[in-house]
């Protein structure tokens, strides 16, 4: 059987009396015509509010006129428009939400106007409400945990769920720990304080502000979530009975008009951290999808906290390790006057060290160690150390450095992690005030900035030898320059250049011109200097500035003798001569005879003349030999019948220390005396010499 036309009215008709999608007729003046009544948003309107009538006037809750703008721009334009996104209220249903796509086609008249339009308006609040929900969890893994800091990870979770998600958030940390950063693995005690680290928005009225740390009340869903670790959807109304635990402090969530809420415990490695709180006063309730956004949004953000926790921890640790492991107070020096700054902020290997030499020398040093965390530190420690150690062995810059390379090749070997092919890098500067010379060398690192004492920054040339622990046996080259009194050595690591916008060179004129000024206090040069090259706080950074000082020359005494025997009574005669002129005539005995076997050592196993020198500083009394023969003395316990072997043991028993420093091509034996203790009688020491023997 064939049928007949359709008759188009008959479509229609179907169209405005059964389609699911809300179908409009506007005229040119805007105003409904005809509408389809089974549209959601005008479901139950009686027809005498719709027909005749705006948008504006039945559809109230589509504020600023969007529909209205949108129907102006077709009839202006005659251009229809499709699927344009508009959120509104309910026209039947004031208290829901509405998302709904809207496509105007404009009618086509017999003359050049358009005299209306048909407007197909879908519901799409569901499928808009899961977009809506996949974007604000889009948002919480793009922005939270960019950072190894847990505030800022609670602000970047606030900020990712307010408003789009929720009105207010909060994020509540455990709090019953000294670093306030704790987990607790099971149920967790009611009694256990949680601190508020964030919420957002900032002004809003809360009964806990950010900072405030206490439990809360008892038998609540706070306290539930912590509990059983689930989360859960509340609603909040004056008669809910949780309420009655604390009414004071809930007072503010009816006053604010919150209808519902999530509480979702934060955990991580099945332990909690603390809780995410998200609150609603708009017209829209959080229904059970909501809940389960809340829970992935609270389960990102616990991983970084944990992270963040972990780190912070291991931070903390590393930081407190780094600190016991660099020096004390710096010693007061006749060569140098010291200070620094320490900024152990990326918790590395940075480390300074001053350490007092043999004559009055110094060595100045700044190391920093590749990598970040505890084992940097505890690698920072080790080389520091052994530098020390080498140090005081009265090595040359040179081979110090070498050994310093194989301890730390070493270090390598033995599975000290390193987060680069080096272990680290390293400079020393050894400065004389007696000669007022400087010997810099370095292994991978910042050559020091010298300034002279008129604020004039020097160019000197210090070779960049290898990182430390890279092996391939390349050689370290040392610098020596002169320096007047008065003048400025600064000694730092690359965090301190780390200042944005500037590449390496630039940073260093930048701290050049900063510590031009080399009259001020050492300590404030060192405070402008951290306020103006603004160093990273990624990484750490050290400051050493040493400013040099020269022993007057009434505080040496110097003297080259033939290498002959008759020479060590005139040796004894000039320094007697000398201590009287000092006033230090109750030294001269156990000095005489210090200088006596010195010399009488010189001539006997060295070559060429003899050098000796005696330095008075800071309470006390060195004394120098020095000859051209390279081989070190040993000290010997001679037998009773032995007729000589015993110098050096007496020069150890009269001195408070005592050593060997070698040079390019001599070596000096040197003694040093406390003026200002109590002191070894050189009568005495006969009959200590004579027991030892007869032991």
């Amino acid at each position: 059987m064939t049928g007949g036309p359709v008759d188009d009215a008959a479509v229609l008709s179907a169209l405005f009396a059964d389609s699911p999608q809300g179908l409009f007729v506007f005229d040119a003046e805007q105003k409904v015509t005809r509408y389809n009544p089974a549209g959601r948003g005008v479901r139950n309107l009686p027809a005498e509010e719709v027909v005749g009538h705006g948008v504006e006037e039945f559809a109230p809750g589509f504020e600023g006129g969007e529909l209205r703008a949108l129907i102006d721009e077709v009839l202006a334009s005659g251009e229809p428009l499709r699927s344009r996104l508009v959120r509104g209220r309910s026209p039947s249903e004031p208290h829901r939400t509405l998302a709904v796509e809207v496509s105007l086609f404009p009618l086509r008249g017999p003359g050049d106007g358009v005299p209306g339009l048909v407007g197909v308006v879908e519901d799409v609040t569901e499928r808009q409400a899961a977009a809506d929900r996949l974007a604000v969890l889009s948002a919480v893994h793009a922005t939270v945990g960019s950072t190894l800091e847990a505030r800022t990870t609670a602000d970047e979770l606030v900020r990712a769920l307010v408003p789009g998600f929720a009105d207010v958030a909060c994020v509540d940390l455990l709090d019953d720990g000294p670093d306030g950063a704790v987990r607790r693995t099971g149920p967790v005690p009611s009694a256990v304080p949680l601190r508020r680290v964030s919420s957002a928005p900032a002004d809003a009225r809360l009964s806990r502000k950010n900072g405030d740390s206490r439990p809360f009340p008892f038998l609540t869903p706070f306290t539930q979530a912590l509990n059983d670790g689930q989360a859960r959807l509340v609603p909040v109304s004056a008669d809910a009975s949780w309420l009655a635990a604390d009414p004071d402090g809930f007072a503010p969530l009816l006053v604010e008009h919150v209808h519902s809420m999530i509480v979702a415990p934060l955990t991580a490695r099945d332990s909690v951290l603390g809780l995410l709180t998200l609150y609603r006063d708009r017209p829209d309730p959080f229904e059970e999808a909501d809940l389960d956004v809340a829970r992935q949004a609270a389960a990102t953000a616990a991983a970084h906290l944990d992270n963040a926790n972990s780190y912070c921890r291991e931070h903390t640790v590393a930081a407190a390790l780094q600190r016991r492991l660099q020096p004390g107070v710096t010693p007061r020096l006749s060569a140098v006057e010291t200070a620094h700054v320490y900024l152990p902020e990326g918790a590395g290997g940075g480390w300074f060290d001053v350490v007092p030499l043999s004559g009055t020398r110094v060595a100045l040093v700044v190391g920093d160690v590749a990598g970040h965390g505890i084992e940097a530190a505890a690698t920072m420690g080790q080389l520091r150390v052994a530098l020390r150690t080498l140090a005081l062995q009265d090595l040359e810059t040179d081979e110090l450095l070498t050994h310093l390379d194989e301890v730390a090749a070493q270090l390598t070997a033995a599975g000290a992690p390193t987060a680069t092919t080096h272990v680290a890098t390293c400079a020393i500067t050894v400065y004389d005030p007696v000669s007022r010379q400087c010997t810099a060398i370095r292994a991978g690192h910042p050559a020091p900035v010298v300034v002279d004492p008129e604020g004039s920054p020097l160019t000197v040339d210090v070779p960049e030898g290898p990182p430390l622990g890279t092996g391939g046996g390349r050689a370290f080259t040392p610098a020596v320059f002169e320096v007047e009194p008065g003048s400025l050595l600064a000694h730092f690591t690359s965090g301190l250049l780390a200042a944005a916008g500037e590449d390496g060179a630039a940073a260093r004129l930048h701290l050049e011109h900063v510590l031009a000024p080399a009259g001020r206090p050492l300590q404030e040069l060192c405070d402008t200097a951290v306020y103006r090259m603004a160093p990273s706080p990624r990484d750490d950074a050290v400051l050493l500035l040493a400013r040099t000082h020269a022993l007057a020359p009434e505080q040496v005494a110097d003297w080259t003798l033939p290498a002959d025997p008759s020479v060590v009574g005139t040796a004894r005669r000039l320094v007697g001569q000398q201590l009287a002129v000092w006033g230090l005539d109750e030294a001269v005995p156990t000095t005489e005879l210090i200088v006596s076997e010195l010399v009488t050592n010189a001539i006997r196993y060295g070559r060429g003349p003899v050098r000796l020198r005696l330095v008075r500083d800071r309470g006390r009394l060195l004394c120098e030999v020095t000859d051209t023969n390279s081989a070190s003395p040993h000290l010997r316990h001679a037998r009773a019948s032995d007729e000589g072997g015993r110098g050096l043991f007496i020069v150890m028993r009269l001195s408070s220390h005592w050593g060997v420093r070698h040079g390019r091509r001599d070596k000096t034996i040197w003694s040093e005396q406390r003026l200002d203790g109590e002191r070894p009688d050189a009568t005495d020491l006969f009959d200590d010499v004579v027991d030892l023997a007869d032991e």
